[in-house]
């Protein structure tokens, strides 16, 4: 049974260039699915620009049993993740990238790593777990 992720809108980029020969390709691509830890914090900038924050937990069991929590941003999110009231444990799936800031603090240089992004979707958490032998997963 894999997760059915078409919930979520297509949105890698693709690059006008084409690589040399004999060159790879990097790619900085994150999916998550897990729980918010906090409620979400909006920011609302001079410019207008809105950036939402999200502590999202993430459960592994293997190798070892694990939870992370970790930083999540969306910039200029939809009305409807703005206007809707998510708690903490609320399921949601994400995609974006890593990013790694640097900042100039009181103890000198920073630095936080956290998830930038592109999609965010709050759904049933049961549709996305269906078998293809049950059908397609409904639309939440």
């Amino acid at each position: 049974m894999g997760a059915n992720l078409s919930c979520l809108p297509h949105t890698l980029t693709t690059y006008p260039r084409v690589p040399r020969k004999g060159t790879t390709m990097d790619l900085n691509l994150v999916v998550l699915g897990g729980r918010l830890a906090a409620p979400p914090e909006l920011r609302v900038f001079e410019s207008g620009a809105r950036l939402v924050r999200y502590l999202v937990t993430v459960k592994s069991d293997a190798p070892h049993r694990r939870l992370d929590v970790l930083p999540v941003t969306l910039w200029d999110p939809d009305e409807a993740l703005l206007e809707a009231d998510y708690q903490p444990g609320h399921r949601l799936w994400l995609a974006g990238s890593v990013q790694r800031r640097f900042w100039d603090g009181e103890d000198g240089r920073r630095s936080r790593v956290e998830i930038v992004a592109g999609n965010v979707s709050f759904r049933d958490p049961e549709s996305l777990f269906r078998s293809t032998a049950d059908g397609p997963a409904p639309d939440a």
